[in-house]
């Protein structure tokens, strides 16, 4: 069955960096869109970075364009976000999400997604 497992959350301080890590099994991971999307307490879960299957289309939140890359290595079934320039407001659970069959692109919509991972917690804070 498919799993999805992140790592690589934590504290850091505000302008630091963290790395984080899905690991994918259960399916073909290469021809897949990939997305990273968080949620804060209180709040609506959001997109962070979307990917398509050969990383030839990204997007990014606007919160977050210019801070963070979100990549992927199929040979190891694994996606990344680097987040750099980390601010309070980053914050959340972060998690890493399957897009169904038939979406090609990357993918802004928690709609278009239908496997999640159990998420890791980044916080931000002095």
């Amino acid at each position: 069955q498919v799993q999805l497992v992140e790592s690589g959350g934590g504290l850091a301080q505000p302008g630091g960096s963290l790395r984080l890590s899905c690991a994918a099994s259960g399916f073909t991971f290469s021809s897949y869109t990939m997305g990273w999307f968080r949620q804060a307490p209180g709040k609506e879960r959001e997109i962070v970075a979307s990917i398509n299957f050969n990383g030839g289309y990204i997007v990014y939140a606007d919160s977050v364009k210019g801070r963070f890359t979100i990549s992927r290595e199929n040979a190891k079934s694994t996606v990344y976000l680097q987040m750099n320039s980390l601010e309070p407001e980053d914050t959340a659970l972060y998690y890493c999400a399957k897009a169904r069959a038939g979406i090609v692109g990357a993918y802004r919509n928690v709609g278009g997604y239908h496997y999640w991972g159990q998420g890791t917690q980044v916080t931000v804070s002095s």
